[in-house]
């Protein structure tokens, strides 16, 4: 597993940081963080306004 941030393309608000296999579930674990059935049950509006979802590469 990686870790993942997402970000509001247009405010470039952090909304959900964590960790997922691939960018496809990390759209889909911060849609069920925030009560949504998954990335697709998100409203129009918020998928519209574009999210980037960026693996962090974490050097210790």
């Amino acid at each position: 597993m990686s870790i993942f941030q997402i970000k509001q393309r247009s405010s470039g608000a952090v909304l959900w940081t964590g960790s997922a296999d691939d960018e496809r579930t990390a759209l889909d674990a911060m849609a069920r963080e925030a009560g949504y059935r998954d990335f697709s049950a998100l409203p129009d509006t918020l998928r519209a306004s574009g999210l980037d979802a960026k693996r962090l590469d974490l050097i210790s």
